[in-house]
C-alpha cells in the first residue's frame, strides 16, 4: 500500500516542532547540501548563534534542561550546513578547564540546563544533564564559577538513578 504524499510532510513539521524528534531531523540534514533555513525548519530557533572569524555561524540547538543533547550547526558564509554535531560528548567536557570564562564555556557546551548561585560557598554552579553510562541513570556536569572573576574554578559530576 503506498502512503499518501501528505503523510511525509506531516511527520517532518511534527518531528520539527518536538525536540525528542531530533533524530528524524538530523537524518535530513546534509552537510553541503541542506540551507540554513531547512536546518532552522528542522531544528527550530537556534537558542545562541555565533559568528565565526571565516564569515560562518553557528547556531547552538540547545535541548537543556530535559534532553541531554545540544547540537551546534555550523552554517556557511554561504547559508549552507557545514556540519552538526552534539556538543556534550566527553571530549567536550574534558576541554571545559578551571580558568575559563562563561562566554567560553557556553560556546564549548552550550547554555547550561540550570545555574544555582551558593552565597556560602561563594560560587556559582552551571548544570548540564548528560548521557549516563546506562539507560538508568542519569548523569549531570557541573562547572563551578567565582562569581567575582566570572572564571571556572573547577568542575563536577553527579550521577544518580533515574526515576
Amino acid at each position: 500500500m503506498k502512503k499518501p504524499a501528505w503523510l511525509g510532510v506531516a511527520v517532518t513539521a511534527i518531528a520539527s516542532a518536538l525536540p525528542g524528534c531530533d533524530y528524524v531531523a538530523l537524518k535530513e540534514l546534509k552537510p553541503g547540501i541542506s540551507t540554513a533555513d531547512e536546518v532552522r525548519a528542522r531544528m527550530g530557533q537556534p537558542t545562541a548563534e555565533y559568528a565565526n572569524p571565516d564569515g560562518s555561524m553557528t547556531w547552538e540547538f540547545n535541548r537543556q534542561p530535559n534532553g541531554s543533547e545540544c547540537y551546534m550547526a555550523t552554517i556557511g558564509a554561504d547559508r549552507v550546513l557545514v556540519r552538526m554535531e552534539q556538543v556534550l560528548t566527553e571530549a567536550n567536557l574534558a576541554k571545559v578547564m578551571a580558568g575559563m570564562d562563561r562566554a567560553d564555556v557556553q560556546r564549548l557546551i552550550g547554555r547550561p540546563g540550570s545555574v544555582v548561585t551558593y552565597a556560602n560557598a561563594n560560587e556559582e554552579v552551571w548544570d548540564w544533564r548528560i548521557a549516563g553510562s546506562i539507560p538508568t541513570e542519569e548523569a549531570h556536569f557541573h562547572a563551578h564559577f567565582d562569581p567575582a572573576s566570572g572564571l571556572i574554578t573547577r568542575t563536577s559530576r553527579r550521577v544518580e538513578p533515574k526515576g
